[in-house]
């Protein structure tokens, strides 16, 4: 004869394990399921008449709980006698009954236990020449990164690191002095707890400037600061407004990054590529030209030497190299030859 619905299921390593997934789905569905998760639930409901009926009584039992413990309330000289009133007793066997409040004490660790947003995360990001990808890390960091770039992100529940394997980005970090926030590019490590800084990794050197509170810039391999400390007591800090440059092949220890204040006008000329524009202020051609290359597939080159120390101050789009040739064509200074991959520049 089949039992009727109401009749626990019985005991053995299947009923075992149907008790622990109600509890972990009771923990989920207390500190609130996102849409995927409802999802999976609802099919885990449907999979199998038990699920429903463990998950059911595995939430009476947490219900009992709470009620024993509004029985007393503060500053109450006796129980409240309604709370403590006899319900309907349901057929338990006590081997069943100790499960379910094993069970529930899965759930109330589950809950206590503190959560870290992206422990364990693994993630890549890789941007194409012109490319641009904004990326909101679950611990409420942001990471925008530049074109033509690469980053490698690992999150433990320790730690928070990026690697920039190549190119640039920007880091918004959350505050969070127990869970450090580590953006390697080579040799160089810069240490953020709650901050804005860009790291740029080019051919020849690191630059890392800070747009918002402080970064330490240490050595990932010899260990120490790359900074010139200012006093013997005191970590060497890189702070908003300020950039430092390593170059690439002399990150030999202590006092290796060359560090200059940057005024704000300057900041937000690094910048502008988050807004997708390239800004120059009495800047050389050969800058100029170099910038739009990272930009565009179509490549400018500039055909005579002494083209390449004209200075401009201009203003464009990233991809807007055909409006600088016709600027540059425009002071009659200059010659453009366009072909399907390239544009060279020459003096008239």
């Amino acid at each position: 004869m089949n039992s009727s619905p109401s009749t626990p299921p019985l005991p053995g390593p299947e009923t075992d394990a149907i008790e622990a997934t109600a509890a972990v789905w009771l923990g989920r569905r207390d500190r609130g399921m996102s849409e995927a998760e409802t999802v999976t639930f609802i099919r885990w409901l449907q999979q199998d008449a038990r699920h429903a009926e463990v998950f059911a009584e595995l939430d009476d039992t947490w219900k009992n709980f709470n009620r024993l413990r509004a029985a007393r309330p503060a500053g109450a000289a006796r129980p409240d006698a309604d709370l403590l009133a006899p319900r309907r007793r349901r057929r338990h066997r006590t081997r069943w009954a100790a499960a379910l409040a094993a069970a529930a004490a899965v759930v109330f660790l589950s809950l206590a236990w503190p959560r870290v947003p992206g422990a364990n995360l693994h993630q890549d990001v890789v941007t194409t020449v012109g490319a641009f990808q904004k990326l909101d890390l679950p611990d409420g960091s942001v990471v925008q990164v530049n074109t033509d770039s690469a980053i490698e992100v690992q999150y433990t529940a320790g730690e928070r690191r990026v690697r920039l394997v190549r190119g640039e980005a920007h880091f918004s970090v959350a505050k969070n002095p127990d869970r450090p926030f580590i953006v390697s590019a080579g040799q160089v490590a810069v240490r953020a707890v709650g901050t804005a800084f860009n790291v740029r990794w080019r051919s020849a050197a690191v630059e890392v400037l800070v747009t918002e509170g402080k970064v330490q810039v240490n050595d990932s391999v010899q260990g120490g600061s790359l900074l010139m400390p200012q006093a013997e007591t005191e970590t060497p800090l890189l702070v908003a407004g300020e950039r430092a440059t390593i170059p690439t092949q002399a990150v030999t220890g202590r006092a290796a990054a060359a560090v200059a204040s940057v005024a704000p006008v300057e900041v937000a000329r690094a910048l502008a590529w988050q807004e997708r524009r390239l800004e120059f202020e009495d800047a050389p051609l050969s800058e100029i030209v170099a910038e739009f290359n990272r930009y565009n597939t179509h490549q400018l080159v500039i055909g005579d030497r002494q083209l390449e120390a004209k200075r401009f101050t201009v203003t464009f789009r990233a991809d807007g190299y055909p409006a600088l040739v016709r600027l540059l064509e425009g002071s009659n200074e200059v010659t453009a030859e366009r072909s399907e991959g390239r544009t060279v520049l020459r003096l008239k």
